[in-house]
């Protein structure tokens, strides 16, 4: 089979992580007798450097032409210290998503057994803790109207829905939960916000096609502190674009490291793979960051983007057994043994034969 994947590696580690995925995925590819073509393209700090935008054309066609995309992270300091700049790097990355159609995110909470001793959480909080939050991706405040007056000490950020959307990602919520435990999770802050009344308008008229499935309501404070209690109490759990930034990234710290937790963006057109964490500037060359993350993505890709089950159960495989070994980078190694990002990827790759 033919794979053609174009790479987006992005600023700080993205180069690095991204690196390690792609040998991992070479290796699997070997094995089982597939061709991987991969298409570089540019993005973020490096695009805007290059050519002056974070999501330039080119960037997009090679996108758009490509079966999937693997995605490094965006984003450096220089940008988040000028609130003024009027071009910046994640603006690229919300492009990306606007333009591919990328509306759903898919976030798995992953736990490890071999980790369960790094969470910052007691081991019997979430040892059988496993659910997956579906964020919407291309609507609310990330994308309304936002603004200064002239003056500029006023601004605004326009949050915003329409019914189709919210029905579209809370439908596609409804399918992964009937393939799960059958238990649905519709977070929205409906007390205070009217985009959430209609959130949760619409979560009331699809919940009577899916009888199936047992939906509950729940307030975002709610959600925050429910992560942090029982999060095993969880299957799945769909929510607006800034709720799930934010939600997805207070569980992705429950397994022991952001660094391990990967994701899936879908939607219209061709789908991206990608960790959740940020660029991680400071530890740019180091040879310090975890590749996990964007392993398991790659996994994520095997698995949505191309239907090879086997595959992706294979580096899921051995992304475990590299945990349970103790070939990790040092923010999980603790002080044991810390191995180099790209000591990971070359132990991971050599155990596909």
């Amino acid at each position: 089979m033919n794979l053609n994947i174009a790479v987006l590696a992005g600023d700080g580690i993205g180069p690095e992580v991204v690196e390690q995925a792609q040998k991992v995925s070479d290796a699997i590819a070997k094995k089982y007798g597939h061709t991987i073509n991969w298409t570089p393209a540019i993005t973020g700090a490096a695009a805007i450097d290059a050519v002056g935008e974070p999501y330039p054309d080119a960037t997009h066609e090679i996108c758009m032409n490509s079966d999937a995309v693997l995605f490094g992270a965006i984003g450096l300091p220089r940008f988040d210290n000028d609130p003024s700049n009027p071009v910046r790097p994640e603006q690229g990355l919300l492009a990306m998503r606007k333009k591919l159609g990328l509306y759903a995110n898919i976030r798995p909470t992953l736990v490890f057994p071999s980790l369960l001793h790094k969470s910052p959480l007691r081991p019997e909080l979430i040892e059988n803790a496993d659910f997956v939050c579906i964020r919407e991706l291309t609507g609310g405040i990330y994308f309304g109207d936002k603004g200064r007056n002239e003056a500029r000490d006023k601004a605004w950020d326009v949050c915003e829905y329409t019914k189709p959307e919210v029905e579209r990602i809370i439908r596609l919520a409804y399918t992964y939960a009937m393939a799960r435990k059958k238990k649905l999770t519709i977070v929205d802050k409906a007390n205070v916000l009217e985009t959430s009344r209609l959130w949760r308008e619409v979560g009331q008229s699809l919940e009577k096609e899916y009888p199936e499935v047992k939906t509950e309501y729940l307030l975002v404070d709610a959600a925050a502190m429910r992560i942090i209690q029982w999060p095993e109490g969880f299957d799945v759990m769909v929510t607006e674009n800034m709720f799930g930034d934010i939600l997805t990234d207070e569980a992705s710290v429950i397994s022991g490291s952001m660094g391990l937790m990967p994701s899936a963006s879908i939607g219209l057109h061709t789908s991206v793979f990608e960790p959740i964490h940020g660029s991680y500037p400071q530890a740019t060359g180091l040879n310090i960051a975890n590749p996990i993350g964007t392993v398991l993505s790659a996994a994520m890709m095997f698995e949505y983007a191309f239907k090879l089950m086997d595959e992706a159960q294979e580096i899921k495989d051995v992304v475990n057994k590299s945990l349970a070994e103790g070939i990790v980078t040092e923010d999980i190694a603790g002080k044991d043994k810390a191995y180099g990002t790209k000591e990971v990827g070359d132990w991971l790759a050599a155990q596909i034969v």
